[in-house]
């Protein structure tokens, strides 16, 4: 297990692969931790890739400060950790709330982040009165009163009729409230049009044909911003496509790093 102690809090984070290989950072969702990236490690060359996931500020196993949390903070996190474990360049690959981490990063520091893969986000997501009314709710019910609700988002309904979709939601509603609650406002506050409209960076957009989190158009559009990127769909998934369809998913991801940012090392 890995812990890694910056300014503000700790922060839980796992190393697969090669250890000298070209980087490649994931970040996950709102309401999931590191595990969200399973199937996907498990499918990708682990000779000349650094895998590197970690849980953000109030999830997973890192420690969970008090919120309201800001998406500045998120980012600063973030860069915290990739620079005392050695990264200084890398693809970051970023869904829903990861996403928007990895925009503001790449705009940030354009130096660290060489590629961007942007899958199911946004440079808003939402509007604040609809995240206020989910506040209010976990504040009044915790996670399990939305628990269902957020399985119809994230999923298709054959992939919730199975056992494994159990475990998603027993990851969801044993997320820290205050974590949860903190990441919703970082999100509700968060409007990265401008910023991300300045990128100039090779960047793919991963839709989910039947995300109703952050549905196509919302990843389309987001991905449209900054030229040059690409955008694909991948059908018969919903807001976690790397969960439901991880060998479509993982073969977009190494399509994007061979031809997209040439490493030469897999």
């Amino acid at each position: 297990m890995k812990i890694e102690r910056l300014s503000e809090v700790d922060i839980h984070w796992q190393e697969d692969g090669d250890p000298n290989g070209f980087a490649v950072v994931f970040a996950n969702s709102l309401g999931t931790d590191l595990r969200l990236w399973d199937k996907i490690i498990d499918r990708l060359p682990h000779t000349g890739l650094r895998l590197v996931r970690f849980d953000k500020r109030g999830h997973g196993l890192s420690s969970c400060p008090p919120g309201p949390y800001s998406m500045e903070t998120l980012a600063n996190d973030t860069e915290q950790l990739l620079r005392l474990i050695g990264i200084d360049k890398c693809a970051f690959v970023g869904l829903s709330i990861g996403g928007m981490i990895g925009q503001l990063l790449a705009h940030r520091q354009p130096g660290l982040i060489r590629g961007l893969v942007l899958s199911n986000t946004g440079a808003k997501m939402g509007d604040a009165a609809m995240w206020q009314d989910r506040i209010s709710r976990i504040l009044t019910g915790g996670l399990e009163s939305i628990a269902d609700a957020v399985m119809d988002r994230w999923f298709c309904k054959p992939f919730r009729e199975t056992t494994e979709c159990r475990g998603w939601r027993n990851m969801l509603t044993r997320t820290p409230a205050d974590g949860y609650v903190g990441c919703c406002n970082a999100i509700a506050d968060a409007d990265l049009t401008g910023s991300t409209s300045e990128l100039r960076l090779p960047t793919l957009g991963i839709g989910g044909s039947d995300d109703l989190a952050s549905p196509p158009e919302v990843v389309r559009t987001t991905t449209a911003l900054i030229p040059g990127s690409r955008y694909v769909e991948i059908s018969d998934a919903g807001h976690l496509p790397c969960v439901e369809q991880p060998d479509v998913f993982a073969g977009h991801l190494m399509t994007f790093l061979k031809e997209d940012l040439h490493v030469r090392s897999i």
